[in-house]
């Protein structure tokens, strides 16, 4: 007998929940119902893409091919949006002022994640509940909530179906997906259905990368076994997470986009880039945030309080030696120039610090994770003063012990990559099930 999905993933992560519900075919209004593992792709075009802006073509949201249908999936159901300012149209119109003004679909509540409905909070924050002063709709808060807590937090709006809509940045540990998770989890003990509209993958969907994460290390930074940049869009996370986690699978229906290539990056998408958290203002950040954003788990800053967070990374007593140490891995597609810096919040606030600044010139070629790597490798080698947080959140970060141990042992980037491969190559065999673009 084969090796089943939910096997090949438990070698990544550990033991999983039970499989999910066969699926239902996309109907031909074009909204795709996928329901669990089962479901084959929804309707809309794919093809040859390019990196780079593409003349004349624009990808189609999941917001928008709703918006064209009518909203006849929603017909006759009080509806609830998860989102934030990036749930917005092509013309840069917030989604839920879009269907507030629309008597199509009736909408009676918002929730909102880390940062907010409206993005008012910075990171680890939330608006708490409130009435929204444009729309006059109740506005729930999600952040810190999952299972029981949550699923009351729906049953108390009194919706029928749960729609998301979030623009993600690709990287496991971007929250927003676990929103999604936790999102459907409590929609199914409540009794909703799930909606998810999809976005694009801004830094493209040909490939996982980096380690998968060992659930014995599950937080809201990475709550199940998926690599470090997934490479999937959250329509197919969403089918992924209910085919092979929930142990009891929600109501999932997908609207997908058109348009869209798997090679696509934003700027190939002809949409409008907001940013999503308050430290990931463009696209650009988004590339290179799937692998420096394991600087969070040093004492080194990351770029928070710049106008370059995740781009520039460093600490007080860094000198060039980084820069050149980082230079001679030769990492595909990326230089680094030495720089200083002085972020006015986070860590070092107000202290000029040195470092580094990656500089993408490559970014077919650019490997997120194995850069982050490479970095954490020469950063240690060459400032005496490179240490971990004291509560080892590196691990929570890249989904295990393996890394921080093996940059501790001596190990170069490419030894600590040979050992997240196997788990890898089980994770990518079973997102190619759940895949919706080509």
């Amino acid at each position: 007998m084969g090796v089943s999905r939910r096997g090949l993933l438990a070698v990544a992560g550990g033991a999983l929940g039970a499989a999910g519900a066969a699926g239902a075919a996309g109907a031909a209004s074009g909204t795709g119902a996928e329901t669990g593992a089962g479901a084959g792709p929804a309707l809309g075009g794919a093809g040859a893409g390019v990196v780079g802006r593409a003349a004349g073509r624009r990808v189609r949201t999941g917001f928008e091919r709703l918006a064209a249908d009518g909203y006849a999936p929603l017909a006759g159901q009080r509806v609830g949006v998860v989102t934030n300012p990036t749930g917005v149209t092509a013309g840069v119109r917030h989604i839920v002022d879009v269907m507030h003004a629309d008597e199509r679909v009736r909408l009676v509540a918002v929730f909102g994640p880390e940062h907010g409905f409206r993005g008012t909070a910075q990171a680890g924050g939330s608006e708490g509940r409130y009435d929204d002063p444009a729309t006059g709709l109740p506005v729930y808060d999600t952040y810190g909530k999952s299972g029981r807590a949550l699923a009351d937090v729906f049953a108390a709006s009194g919706v029928d179906t749960v729609v998301f809509d979030i623009q993600d940045a690709g990287a496991r540990f971007y929250t927003y997906i676990w929103t999604m998770y936790d999102c459907m989890v409590a929609a199914e003990l409540a009794g909703k259905r799930f909606v998810v509209l999809d976005r694009p993958n801004p830094v493209g969907g040909r490939a996982a990368l980096g380690p998968v994460l060992d659930r014995a290390y599950a937080t809201f930074v990475g709550r199940e076994p998926i690599a470090q940049v997934h490479g999937m869009t959250v329509a197919e996370l969403a089918r992924l997470f209910n085919g092979e986690f929930l142990a009891r699978p929600v109501r999932l229906e997908t609207v997908r986009m058109t348009g869209w290539r798997r090679r696509d990056l934003f700027d190939a998408t002809g949409l409008p880039w907001v940013p999503p958290s308050p430290n990931m203002p463009t696209p650009d950040t988004a590339l290179v945030y799937g692998g420096t954003c394991l600087f969070e788990g040093t004492n080194l800053s990351e770029g928070r309080g710049t106008t370059r967070p995740f781009e520039l990374l460093g600490a007080e007593g860094v000198d060039r030696r980084w820069a050149e140490a980082a230079n001679a891995l030769e990492l595909p597609g990326v230089t680094f120039r030495e720089a200083y810096f002085t972020p006015v919040f986070s860590k070092f606030q107000g202290r000029t610090v040195g470092g580094v600044q990656l500089h993408v010139h490559d970014r077919a070629a650019f490997d997120p994770v194995r850069t982050g790597v490479g970095l954490l490798v020469t950063a240690k080698r060459t400032w005496s003063g490179f240490a971990w947080r004291a509560d080892h959140w590196i691990d929570k970060l890249t989904g295990s012990a393996t890394v921080r141990t093996m940059v501790d042992a001596g190990a170069g980037p490419d030894e600590v990559a040979a050992a997240w491969q196997r788990d890898l190559e089980a994770f990518r065999a079973v997102r190619g099930e759940y895949l919706l673009y080509r």
